[in-house]
């Protein structure tokens, strides 16, 4: 089997789409399980400091409870839960109450698998497809809490900037120390910009998650990806805040989050930054 995979491109990229479509189903579960984790450790920390009794919570975690639907609370049996093909087959509806199920989860499942299979494609059977998968599997869940909650888990995160210096020990991507440079100057240009602003104006224009997301492409990518990557997720976020405000009226005063077009931005990199770069150069 591991013969056919290394031999068959084909073969190999619908297994990892087959793949990303299993564990596209387990992202959804933590993109929504995560923060609401997260706010229940805080209050039960926040209580011990404040030397109060600690909120007692039902166990909630990735694996309990079991899924239900949010409207009825009927169990999701496992037929109910095959990724994309349990939806269309149930037509978007719960299989009890009728009440249709958000189109989101079939959306996270098919993009993590599309963008799975597109890094078997690229990369072919190699290391480098092992680690990118785990960074485009983390990077998806990421997007999905910044854009919810406006949070970047430090339990996600720091995973990715260590996996990042691990995988280039073996210069897997980029040689280790620009893996270090890059880790430590993508931290510090979004500090930079942070404490630029905030003097200039007294507000807050974005939050310390994203400094250490920064971090992590640095990680992985090296220091030379850090202007490509601030370019283009300046330039889309600028896109897309204007386009809000114009179009939908939204007030310019909310927050918009940033970590999704950052990891856009380390996408669009990882795939076609070369190409970028050297369009980029030659034109100047």
């Amino acid at each position: 089997m591991i013969e056919v995979l290394s031999q068959s491109p084909i073969i190999f990229t619908i297994v990892v789409i087959l793949l990303g479509l299993l564990i596209g189903s387990f992202l959804n579960v933590v993109i929504y399980r995560l923060p609401i984790m997260m706010e229940q450790q805080w209050k039960t920390e926040a209580a011990e400091y404040l030397d109060q009794k600690p909120p007692k919570f039902e166990r909630f975690d990735l694996i309990k409870p079991d899924s239900a639907c949010p409207h009825c609370q009927s169990p999701i049996r496992a037929w109910q839960n095959i990724p994309v093909l349990s939806y269309l087959l149930l037509g978007g509806k719960c299989a009890n109450c009728k009440k249709p199920i958000a189109v989101r989860y079939p959306m996270v499942e098919t993009m993590t698998a599309l963008l799975s299979g597109l890094v078997a494609w690229y990369f072919g059977w190699s290391i480098q497809t092992g680690f990118l998968l785990f960074f485009m599997w983390t990077t998806i869940t990421l997007t999905l809490i910044d854009f919810d909650t406006q949070l970047l888990p430090d339990s996600v995160v720091y995973p990715l900037i260590w996996l990042g210096l691990f995988a280039n020990l073996s210069l897997s991507f980029v040689p280790l120390g620009d893996a270090v440079i890059g880790a430590m100057a993508g931290y510090f240009s979004l500090w930079s910009i942070y404490w630029t602003f905030k003097l200039l104006t007294g507000k807050e224009g974005m939050g310390y998650g994203d400094f250490k997301l920064l971090a992590a492409f640095g990680a992985w990518f090296g220091w030379q990806a850090l202007p490509l990557i601030i370019l283009l997720s300046a330039l889309v976020g600028a896109v897309v805040g204007i386009s809000l405000m114009m179009i939908l009226g939204r007030d310019k005063n909310i927050p918009i989050p940033f970590g999704p077009y950052l990891c856009g931005a380390a996408w669009v990199y990882l795939f076609w930054g070369d190409a970028i770069t050297t369009w980029y150069l030659s034109t100047l």
